[in-house]
């Protein structure tokens, strides 16, 4: 009985649960409603591309189309993911039709798509079931319509990217009362003055990113704003000019990210931000914030994420920061900052990120500081004043895969805790008093490293035998001694300079091994380098940097020089280099510096030279140069270092080099011209500074990060003859004029005060005569002159500028006069060439305009009153013409006014 009972429970059950499986698969079988495939399929017809949504077929139900989601009660379609999958769109007026047949669609994605800087399409605003619509990234632009406000079921909302987006007004807006997420970031609402008073009133509002939006105001004198639910509030790289409003006060309890970076906010951090105790992120990066970070900031205990970094804060770092046990990143760097770091760090034992570099921290980082600092992954210390002391048998608790510790003491030991660090990227002790040889398990451990710099210290050893793997090595200005050592195929930028390198340079760049390698950069100058320059250059095509320059290199430039066609700097300068330039260099299209400078070159400066239109720089100084200087320098119209000094060139001055524009037109303000990021499958980490010896004011000057502001001209030292062209005083921009030690005659040029940036000037040993001009006492950025040993005349010219300088740069000019020499001028002298104090040959010239006026008008006046008193009858009709004239003048006068007044009288009638 028993038995048979149960059978009769399962054969129910089973009979139960088949019958209810058979109407659940028979749900789940209703089809995609027809009306809506049909509008779907019209959709996909609007496109440039259709075939882009190949899966849309009339064969197949459109509940297996890619992208499209529908209610398998209902069979409606409910939401479209179209990111990134129709490509470019034109026809938005037949879309029109076929979204808003789509009566039941909740979840609209059309971002990542091309909308051909198209508006938004206002029939959006109608599609009253939206409750999620992104449209970012989809090169939309105009302004956004107010009929999107009529969406007031929607919750998502994502213009973000859509760069030429913006919005008049945020009125509109008001009516999404049921919105949670809002993106408008980089679209421009700069004239939008009262968003924030509308974003304060979506009681629903948890996240609101509007960053790159060029927001001008957070309103900080507003006392409360109702963000009731933000959890998230990201204004990055705003217009923001103020402090930070006490309104943040009344988000501290939802606050869980805050992003403020990239304004221009100033200030002190309100205190109540660290009573955001919910609060995972704050970043307040690179602003104008000042003050010291409060102890309060430990109370923020969930906080993973604390970026101050690029401000002015001042003070120590507080010892609370050891309270933050859930922080993985602080980035403190580029601040005021001072004092030791406290030991507390050593508390946080999920910290990744560690970045405190560019302050005045002082002390000692020691074992203590990393107790308990597992997972560091990236340690930045560098350009403080900190002293990293641990024991040399120091086992690190983490593994680090940046280390970042420039200008910081290490040494003088090497340090030998960086053997158990196994996944190093980045290694940087340059500048770290490092006074050691380097141990032999330290190459073999670089050999996976992508960028190692020792520069700057005094490390030892022989890297002779040495393969060296990383793409970005710097030893420069160490200790390193014996042969060039061999280079792996991974190698990209190698700096060897300012060492003791020796044996022949084609030892290196010829050997089998280091042949068909990707270098990019070579710097092996200021070394011990012999032999002539190799004949394999067609090996290292890839190289647009070489500066062999200041080693013992000899012979001529091979013509094979001309195969490195990427190449854009080339320094030979102080070697023993002979010979002509080959004409192969022209080859070389790219270059925009040649630096050959203290070589014994002989022959004339090659035309061909006036071809390289991407040179900016030619510095072709102490050689043996003869002839002319060939007119074609004058198409370079880049050209900003011209340095033809201490040669043998004759001839003229050519008057066309008016022609080169760059010193007629000002340099950017950030221009970086000449320095070059190291691009590689790891990223950026290499950045190449040029760097030229000038000689700008009399002594020699090394330019490096601030060459792209120099310009100068120095044909110093030549047999040029003839006089300076009036032509050169075009040159506005030009810093630094040297003509000394030639054979030039004339005079120099009155126009040369308008050559307003001139730093320095040198027209000395030469045969020049004649008076300083008036203008070169308005030039008031001149700080150094040298006008000696000529054959000036008069008076030197009063001002605020001239008399600065002492009586060596008017020396050996017997007919000079005046202060700062002790020759005092004679009455004659002094008003061959006076003027007040101040004027300048423009006001000369403005006496001379009002001289000839006077001498005009009396000439004038006589020639036309002489001929009517000696000439009767053209006297008398002379004087009938104006009686006539006059007569004429009082009768109109009269008839109008008494038209006038009969006019009055019949208005008051």
């Amino acid at each position: 009985m028993g038995a048979s009972f149960v059978a009769h429970v399962l054969f129910l059950l089973w009979f139960f649960a088949t019958t209810f499986s058979f109407f659940l698969k028979a749900e789940s079988n209703v089809s995609c409603n027809e009306k809506d495939k049909q509008a779907l399929l019209n959709f996909k017809q609007c496109l440039s591309d259709p075939q882009m949504l190949s899966s849309w077929s009339d064969q197949e139900d459109c509940s297996k189309w890619g992208g499209v989601v529908y209610d398998n009660k209902t069979g409606r379609v409910t939401e479209l993911h179209l990111n990134e999958h129709i490509g470019q769109v034109t026809g938005l007026s037949e879309i029109r039709g076929s979204l808003l047949q789509l009566e039941h669609l909740n979840y609209l994605d059309l971002s990542r798509n091309d909308f051909n800087c198209t508006p938004i399409p206002t029939f959006l605003g109608s599609m009253a079931s939206l409750t999620h619509l992104d449209l970012s990234y989809s090169n939309f632009s105009g302004h956004i319509p107010h009929q999107l406000g009529n969406l007031s079921n929607l919750r998502y909302l994502d213009l973000e990217g859509n760069y030429y987006l913006y919005a008049d007004n945020f009125h509109w807006m008001s009516n999404l009362s049921s919105i949670q997420y809002l993106d408008f970031s980089r679209s421009k609402h700069q004239s939008e003055v009262g968003w924030l008073h509308i974003m304060s009133t979506f009681p629903s509002l948890s996240t609101l990113i509007a960053y790159e939006c060029e927001l001008v105001n957070l309103n900080p004198f507003l006392g409360f704003v109702n963000f009731t639910s933000l959890q998230h509030l990201d204004l990055t790289d705003n217009l923001f000019n103020h402090e930070i409003p006490n309104w943040f006060s009344n988000l501290t309890t939802s606050l869980l990210y805050l992003d403020l970076s990239r304004n221009f906010l100033r200030g002190e951090i309100p205190p109540s931000i660290f009573n955001s105790l919910k609060l995972k992120s704050l970043d307040l990066h690179s602003n104008k914030l000042i003050g010291k970070i409060p102890e309060s900031l430990g109370q923020l205990k969930h906080l993973t994420d604390l970026g101050l970094d690029n401000n002015s804060f001042s003070g120590p770092i507080p010892s609370s920061i050891g309270n933050l046990s859930s922080l993985l990143g602080l980035y403190l760097s580029h601040n005021q900052l001072n004092g030791a770091i406290p030991k507390t760090l050593g508390l946080l034992s999920n910290l990744s990120d560690l970045d405190v570099a560019n302050n005045f921290l002082t002390g000692t980082v020691d074992e203590e500081h990393f107790a308990k600092l597992s997972n560091l992954y990236d340690l930045d210390i560098s350009y403080t004043h900190l002293f990293f002391n641990v024991k040399s048998n120091w086992v690190p608790p983490f593994q680090l895969h940046h280390i970042t510790m420039s200008s910081c003491k290490i040494g003088p030991n090497f340090p030998m805790w960086l053997k158990t660090q196994r996944f190093v990227e980045v290694l940087d002790l340059s500048k770290s008093e490092i006074a050691d040889k380097a141990p032999g398990w330290f190459w073999n451990w670089t050999s996976n490293i992508e960028r190692i710099d020792l520069s700057d210290n005094q490390i030892e050893g022989d890297v002779s035998d040495i393969v060296l793997n990383s793409p970005i090595i710097n030893l420069r200005s160490n200790h390193f001694k014996g042969q060039m050592p061999q280079l792996s195929t991974k190698v990209m930028e190698l700096h060897l300079a300012n060492n003791s390198f020796s044996g022949p340079i084609s030892s290196f760049m010829c050997q089998k091994v280091n042949i068909y390698i990707d270098l990019r950069v070579l710097d092996v100058s200021n070394n011990l380098l012999t032999g002539a320059l190799p004949h394999c250059w067609e090996y290292w095509q890839s190289l647009t940097h070489l500066d062999l320059g200041s080693n013992d290199i000899s012979g001529r430039i091979p013509y094979s020089m001309g195969s490195l066609v990427a190449l854009q700097s080339l320094h030979l300068q102080n070697n023993r280099i002979s010979g002509d330039i080959p004409s192969s260099l022209k080859k070389c299209s790219d270059l925009s510096l040649i630096d050959i400078g203290e070589n014994p070159l002989s022959g004339a400066i090659p035309p061909w030279i006036g071809e390289m239109t991407s040179l900016t720089i030619l510095r072709l100084s102490s050689n043996g140069f003869k002839g002319h200087i060939p007119l074609q320098i004058c198409q370079l119209s880049s050209l900003i270092v011209l340095d033809l000094a201490n040669n043998s060139l004759s001839g003229h001055i050519p008057t066309c080099l008016k022609n080169i524009s760059a010193m007629t037109i000002p340099t950017p303000r950030f221009e970086d011209q000449y320095s070059y990021k190291m691009e590689a499958d790891y990223g950026s980490y290499g950045t190449y500074h040029e760097n030229l010896k000038l000689v700008p004011k009399g002594m020699e000057l090394e330019y490096e990060e601030n060459l792209a502001f120099v310009k100068i001209i120095d044909l110093s030292s030549n047999k040029l003859s003839g006089s300076i062209p009036s032509e050169i005083s075009v040159l506005s921009e030009l810093c630094f004029l040297n003509l000394s030690r030639n054979q030039l005659i004339g005079k120099i040029p009155k126009k040369i005060g308008i050559m307003k940036k001139l730093e320095s000037i040198d027209l000395s040993q030469n045969h020049l005569s004649g008076e300083i001009p008036l203008s070169l006492s308005s030039l008031t950025f001149l700080s150094h002159l040298n006008l000696s040993y000529n054959n000036l005349s008069g008076k030197i010219p009063l001002g605020t500028q001239l008399q600065t300088f002492d009586a060596l740069s008017y020396i050996g000019n017997p007919q000079l006069c005046g202060n700062p020499l002790p020759r005092n001028c004679t009455i004659g002298e002094e008003y061959q060439n006076r003027t007040p104090i101040g004027k300048t040959e423009e006001d000369s010239n403005n006496s001379n305009f009002y001289i000839g006026m006077g001498v005009g008008f009396a000439v004038g006046f006589w020639a036309v009153c002489g001929v009517l008193f000696f000439n009767r009858t053209w006297r008398h009709a002379y004087f009938k013409f104006f009686d006539d004239v006059k007569d004429w003048v009082y009768v109109t006068i009269v008839l109008n006014v008494n038209w006038l007044l009969e006019k009055l009288r019949s208005c008051h009638l």
